[in-house]
């Protein structure tokens, strides 16, 4: 085995083994492939699936394997357009069997760390669907949770913003300046410590990077 793949795999134990002190479920899979193929495996046939904005699921195949199949109860945002489709499509989410997503970043100590805009994606990690599966490559690892906010701020955020055309300072320099513009994607900063209930948050550890 590659010394990178024998770290990563020895870091995701050693993240795993606080998932379970923190009430939340861990795996880990070598490559992208493994990861959706275990994340499609956790949801059984009929169940309602949906998700938010994330690279990471997308780039694992995960989303496009969702979206045909015909044994899961797909709701698909985008066919969500009007003012009253989208109030609908809150509550559908909201009452899904999973929620598929990423995390920002990841601490050494088994906490997850994000910063969204509108809160559309941590409003239902927190609250809401039955299952919550995340989907994370080990270079969202950071060590401490002050880390993981620098890695999110500086790391993921410029370049969602410019994927994003948001008119931000990030985005001209690709180093975050805190801002409070209407533009910005940095309005939420949520630290999951634990899950009240325990194991409805899935963690999938994937030994490659993904993602911003």
């Amino acid at each position: 085995m590659m010394p990178k793949k024998e770290f990563y795999k020895k870091q995701a134990a050693t993240i795993i083994s606080q998932f379970a002190l923190r009430g939340i479920e861990g795996h880990y899979c070598r490559n992208a492939n493994e990861a959706k193929e275990l994340a499609l495996s956790m949801m059984e046939d009929g169940a309602s699936v949906a998700w938010g904005g994330s690279e990471s699921i997308k780039e694992i195949g995960l989303l496009d394997a969702v979206k045909s199949s015909d044994r899961l109860e797909v709701i698909d945002r985008a066919d969500y357009k009007t003012p009253e489709q989208q109030r609908e499509l809150k509550g559908k989410i909201a009452m899904s069997d999973y929620f598929l997503m990423s995390s920002n970043a990841i601490t050494l100590d088994g906490q997850l760390v994000n910063i969204d805009g509108a809160g559309s994606r941590l409003s239902y990690l927190i609250y809401g669907p039955e299952n919550v599966i995340v989907i994370a490559g080990m270079n969202k690892v950071a060590a401490t949770v002050e880390d993981a906010i620098h890695r999110v701020q500086n790391i993921a955020s410029p370049p969602n913003t410019m994927r994003l055309g948001c008119d931000t300072p990030c985005a001209k320099t690709g180093k975050c300046g805190n801002c409070i513009s209407d533009a910005t994607i940095c309005c939420q900063v949520v630290i999951t410590r634990r899950s009240r209930i325990n194991n409805r948050i899935k963690v999938i550890l994937v030994g490659e990077e993904l993602g911003f």
